[in-house]
C-alpha cells in the first residue's frame, strides 16, 4: 500500500469532521467510526442497531466520545495495517512522534475496542478524554472506579441494561461530567488502553493484552481476504470494499446492515437523513453476489440461513428491510435531544420504508440466491418454498405501482427498474426449474414473465428519445435504469441500452463520472432540498458501459471513482464534487459492492469473458484451475462466535 501523506489537524476539534474523514473500526457484531484526530465519535453496543454509547458524531463531545490524541500534533498519517480493519495513526508534534494502534478485536466473543499508543521518538503530549453517554447521548451513567478481579484499578459507567469499562495503563480522572487526562511519553514508551461493553449485571471479564489482540485481529482479516480470489484491477480499492461488506455482515447472525450509522445527512443542514444500520433485502442480497464473485462462498449459506428466519411466515407480510436479529420493529422516530450532523434535523431512528411496497426486492433476492445456486450451493427444501411462495405472492402485485429502490415519500408510481426487477424475478424462477430441476409452477412464471416484458417495451420505454424512463409516463430517466443489462431483461449491447445509458449521463452527470440517481426537481420523492452525485449510480455506470463492451468508457469512470476513497478506501452514501466531501452514511454496502462489481465487470470485458448474470466461484473447485480462479472458497468467517472451518480441496 502506498505510504499516506502527512495531513494537518483540523481545528477546532469540537466541530464536526468532515464524513469522509472517518476511519472505520468493527468487530463483526458493530462498528466505530474514528475522526482523523482520535476520536470515537459513533458507536453502537453491542450491535450494529444498539443504542448508541458514543454519539458526538451527531452532537457534541457531550453526547459520548472516547479521544485519544497528540493534541499539538501538526500532521497526522493514517492507514490500515495490509488487508485489515487495524489502524494505524501517526502523529506528528514539535517534539516528537507518536503512533496509536486500535481496533475491535475478532473471535473472542466480547465487544471491545482496543488502543495502544507508543511514542516512536523524541517526548510527545497526549490527551486521553472518556465520556459515556448511553441512549444516543441521552443518558449519563453512573461513573465510578472499582477494582476488577484481578485487583486492577477500573472506571465503570453503568445505566440500565448497559455497562462500558474503560482499563488500561494509565487512567483518566473525573473533571465534571467527563473523565481526562494528559500526560507525556518518552520514545519506547507505550500505554494500553481497553473499552469493554457488558450488560450491567455481568462481572467485569478479565483485561486482555492489547498489542496480542491487535496482531492476532490483523492476522484475522489478513487470512480471510486471502481465502477468497479479490479481482487483481484496483486491487487495494476492491480488497477494501470487500473487507467493508465482511465488517458490515454480522457474524452471530448472518445478517448484513446496509451502513455502519444513522442521521448522516445526504443535504447538510436539511431533512434527507436516514437510519441505515438495519439489513436492507435488497442491499444484502447485492452484496452476497459481490462476494460470490470475489470467491467468498460461505456468507451465502449464512446469509440464506438469515433470509429463511427474518422472512418466514406469510409472504404477504415480507418486508424490505429487518434488523440483524430478523426482528422487524424498524418503527421511525425522532431524537430531539441531537442537534444532527452540522446541524441537520431531524434525527432519526428505525426507518418507516420498512412499511413500503417494493417490487424490485424480490428481484435482488432472486438473483442473489440464483447465483449461490449456481456456484455450487445445494438448494434447501425450505429455501426453494420461500422462493416459490414469494414469487407467487409477486405474481398476484407486480402490476400495482411501489414506492422503488429510492424509497419515495411522494406519490407511488409505475417504476421502470421495479418492474425489471419483478421481470427477474420470474425470471430466476423459470431457470430454477428449467436449469435446476426444482419444481414449480413455471407455466404460470413464464406467463408472467412475457407480461413483465411486453408491458416495460411498451409503457416503459421512449421511442422518441431511445431511452428507458424512471416510470410510465415520465418524460425523465433514473440512474436505476443502469441495472437492465446486468439482469438480462436486455442484452448488454441492444440499442436501447445503449440509448438509456447516454440519455442517464446526458440529464444526471454532475462531474466526470458521478451521477445523481434522478433529478428532484422533476420527480417527486417527497422531500424538500437536493440530490448530490450518488456513488453507488456512478459505479452502475461503469459496469453498464464494461457489459456494452465500452472498456475505455468504463476504465475512464472508474478511474474517476476510485480515489473518492481516499487513502483508507471509505466510500459513503454520496459525494458532493464542488466541495469534494463524501454525504450520507458511511461506510455504505451499497457504495463498495457497486465498486466490486463494476471492476469485475471490466475485467471480464477485457479479458473477452461474457459477463453472465452469475460469476460466482464454485464451492468445490477445479485443482486444476490457476491461482485467481475457481477454487473452493468456504472459509471461516473471522469474528464472532466460532464457526466451524471448511477446508479447500
Amino acid at each position: 500500500m502506498p505510504v499516506p501523506r502527512p495531513t494537518p489537524v483540523p481545528p477546532p476539534w469540537d466541530a464536526p469532521a468532515p464524513i469522509g474523514d472517518y476511519a472505520v473500526l468493527g468487530d463483526g457484531r458493530t462498528a466505530a467510526l474514528v475522526s482523523r484526530h482520535g476520536s470515537v465519535d459513533w458507536l453502537c453496543l453491542p450491535r450494529f442497531d444498539s443504542a448508541a454509547s458514543f454519539a458526538a458524531l451527531l452532537g457534541d463531545p457531550g453526547h459520548g466520545r472516547w479521544l485519544l490524541t497528540v493534541p499539538d500534533a501538526t500532521a497526522v498519517e493514517r492507514r490500515y495495517e495490509s488487508d485489515s480493519f487495524v489502524l494505524e495513526t501517526r502523529y506528528t508534534s514539535p517534539t516528537g512522534t507518536a503512533l496509536v494502534r486500535e481496533a475491535m478485536p475478532l473471535g473472542d466473543g466480547r465487544a471491545d475496542v482496543v488502543r495502544v499508543v507508543t511514542c516512536l521518538t523524541g517526548t510527545v503530549t497526549v490527551e486521553h478524554e472518556w465520556v459515556v453517554r448511553f441512549g444516543y447521548g441521552a443518558v449519563r451513567p453512573w461513573v465510578h472506579h472499582v477494582r476488577d478481579d484481578e485487583g486492577l484499578d477500573t472506571i465503570r459507567a453503568i445505566a440500565g441494561p448497559d455497562s462500558l469499562v474503560l482499563r488500561g495503563d494509565r487512567l483518566p480522572t473525573p473533571q465534571g461530567d467527563r473523565h481526562a487526562d494528559r500526560f507525556t511519553l518518552a520514545a519506547g514508551e507505550k500505554v494500553g488502553l481497553t473499552v469493554t461493553w457488558t450488560p450491567s449485571w455481568e462481572p467485569i471479564p478479565p483485561r486482555l493484552p492489547e498489542r496480542q489482540r491487535l496482531d492476532q485481529t490483523a492476522g484475522a482479516w489478513q487470512e480471510w481476504v486471502a481465502s477468497g480470489r479479490p479481482d487483481r484491477l484496483h486491487r487495494d480499492a476492491v480488497v477494501r470494499s470487500l473487507l467493508v461488506l465482511r465488517l458490515l455482515t454480522d457474524s452471530e447472525t448472518g445478517g448484513i446492515v446496509a451502513a455502519a450509522t444513522m442521521a448522516l445527512p445526504e443535504d447538510p443542514g436539511g431533512e434527507r437523513n436516514w437510519d441505515y444500520r438495519y439489513c436492507w433485502l435488497r442491499d444484502a442480497a447485492m452484496t452476497l453476489e459481490a462476494l460470490l464473485e470475489q470467491g467468498y462462498a460461505d456468507e451465502a449459506t449464512r446469509w440464506r440461513d438469515w433470509l429463511l428466519r427474518a422472512v418466514a411466515g406469510d409472504p404477504s407480510d415480507l418486508q424490505i428491510m429487518y434488523r440483524t436479529d430478523g426482528g422487524r420493529d424498524l418503527v421511525e422516530r425522532e431524537l430531539p435531544h441531537l442537534p444532527g450532523y452540522a446541524g441537520s434535523r431531524p434525527v432519526r431512528i428505525g426507518n418507516a420504508a420498512v412499511a413500503q411496497r417494493q417490487h424490485d426486492v424480490l428481484g435482488e433476492v432472486m438473483l442473489a440466491l440464483e447465483a449461490a445456486r449456481e456456484g455450487g450451493l445445494e438448494e434447501s427444501e425450505d429455501s426453494w418454498s420461500l422462493q416459490r411462495h414469494l414469487v407467487d405472492d409477486l405474481a398476484d402485485h407486480w402490476r400495482v405501482p411501489d414506492r422503488g429502490i429510492w424509497e419515495v415519500r411522494g406519490p407511488q408510481q409505475h417504476f421502470v427498474h421495479s418492474k425489471v426487477m419483478s421481470w427477474a424475478a420470474f425470471d430466476c424462477a423459470v431457470r430454477a426449474v428449467e436449469q435446476h430441476g426444482l419444481d414449480g409452477p413455471v407455466d404460470r412464471w413464464r406467463t408472467e414473465r412475457a407480461a413483465v416484458h411486453a408491458e416495460v417495451l411498451e409503457h416503459g420505454f421512449d421511442p422518441g428519445r431511445g431511452t428507458f424512463v424512471q416510470h410510465y409516463g415520465a418524460t425523465h430517466t433514473d440512474a436505476a435504469l443502469l441495472a437492465i443489462p446486468a439482469t438480462g431483461f436486455l442484452p448488454a449491447d441492444d440499442p436501447r441500452v445503449a440509448g438509456t445509458i447516454r440519455a442517464v449521463r446526458e440529464e444526471l452527470e454532475v462531474a466526470p463520472g458521478l451521477l445523481r440517481r434522478y433529478r428532484t426537481d422533476r420527480a417527486d420523492d417527497g422531500l424538500a432540498g437536493a440530490e448530490h452525485a450518488f456513488l453507488a449510480c456512478s459505479f452502475w455506470l461503469a459496469d453498464a458501459l464494461a457489459r456494452a463492451g465500452d472498456t475505455d468508457a468504463a476504465a475512464e469512470v472508474l478511474d474517476a471513482l476510485v480515489p473518492l476513497g481516499g487513502h483508507l478506501g471509505l466510500l459513503a452514501e454520496e459525494y458532493d464534487p464542488a466541495s469534494g466531501s463524501m454525504l450520507g452514511n458511511v461506510p455504505q454496502a451499497l457504495s463498495h459492492l457497486a465498486l466490486v462489481r463494476a471492476v469485475h465487470s471490466l475485467r471480464l470485458a477485457r479479458e473477452g469473458r461474457p459477463r453472465g448474470r452469475s460469476e460466482a466461484a464454485p464451492v468445490t473447485g477445479d485443482p486444476a484451475a490457476g491461482p485467481d480462479e475457481g477454487r473452493a472458497v468456504a472459509v471461516a468467517l473471522p469474528a464472532g462466535d466460532p464457526v466451524p472451518a471448511a477446508s479447500a480441496p
